[in-house]
């Protein structure tokens, strides 16, 4: 196999990994709120803006920078449950995806009052690490990592806690389970905590990768939803396996051509899939 292919597979392999958690929260909050979070990937902004702001401006530690941004971004992740879902759980879900989509302007529009538009960078980088013929950047290999990491920490919540039980039962089921004496109020805004820290580790592992900017959302916004539908919305092995496939196509689509062509392969590969299996790939 050609060296820079394999390493085009390599790298698509690490940016699924990245890819895999703002899935899993979009789809932890989906399966068991029943809503879509259409602003999810402003969120991720805003982590990210927490992070460059607390490293650069503030000077402090870049691992305590990080250990700030997922409280931060978890407790945004409760007031937009509290302030702004849980108003319309009774309400069709148009009026739900639209109020959604008016927190996504009102957080981007936040931004550009407050950091303008100029793109802003960590300064941080790794050096990459040679692998036989292969070069693998550091950064992105620290970030695939931590990703595992996280997405293995939800798995044993999910698994092996009363609330990760109660969580995985009422998005089977939530009409029987308050019936077994289960809080849906309670556990919706645990979901909602738990998504928006999810959406913060994202965004410590992209803020080393990307340039923050008002606008970084529409770079993996939208592949982010592709993934969670692909997968199966609200069914979180299915959009973690769904983040490696997109990750591969998107790497390995930019090594045949430009980046632009990468995402229309990636997305043409999502209408085809959807025309074959609607409910997503690895629906139940």
């Amino acid at each position: 196999m050609d060296s820079f292919l394999l390493e085009a597979l390599v790298n698509g392999i690490l940016l699924g990994g990245v890819f895999a958690l703002p899935a899993l929260g979009l789809n932890l909050v989906f399966g068991v709120v029943d809503v879509v979070w259409l602003c999810y990937a402003e969120l991720v902004m805003v982590g990210m803006y927490a992070v460059w702001f607390l490293y650069t401006q503030a000077g402090w530690p870049l691992w305590v920078a990080f250990a700030a941004c997922l409280p931060v971004v978890s407790v945004l992740g409760l007031l937009l449950h509290l302030l702004v879902v849980r108003p319309l759980l009774a309400a069709p879900p148009i009026n739900q995806v639209l109020a959604t989509g008016g927190v996504l302007f009102l957080l981007q529009g936040a931004m550009t009052l407050i950091f303008r538009t100029d793109f802003r960078s960590l300064g941080v980088d790794m050096p990459p690490m040679e692998v036989g013929e292969i070069f693998v950047s550091g950064t992105k290999l620290a970030a695939f990592c931590a990703a595992l990491v996280g997405a293995a920490l939800l798995w044993a919540f999910l698994k092996f806690t009363y609330v990760g039980t109660a969580i995985r039962a009422i998005a089977r089921d939530r009409e029987v389970m308050p019936l077994m004496g289960v809080d849906p109020q309670r556990i919706y805004l645990i979901a909602s905590a738990v998504g928006g820290a999810l959406a913060g580790l994202a965004a410590c592992l992209l803020v080393v990768q990307l340039d923050v900017h008002p606008f970084v959302g529409l770079s993996f916004g939208p592949i982010t939803f592709m993934i969670c539908v692909m997968g199966g919305l609200g069914n979180m092995l299915g959009g973690f396996l769904a983040a490696f496939i997109m990750g591969i196509i998107v790497s390995v689509g930019g090594f045949w051509g430009t980046t632009e062509f990468s995402y229309v392969v990636a997305f043409g590969f999502f209408i085809v899939t959807i025309f074959a299996r609607p409910r997503g790939l690895f629906a139940r």
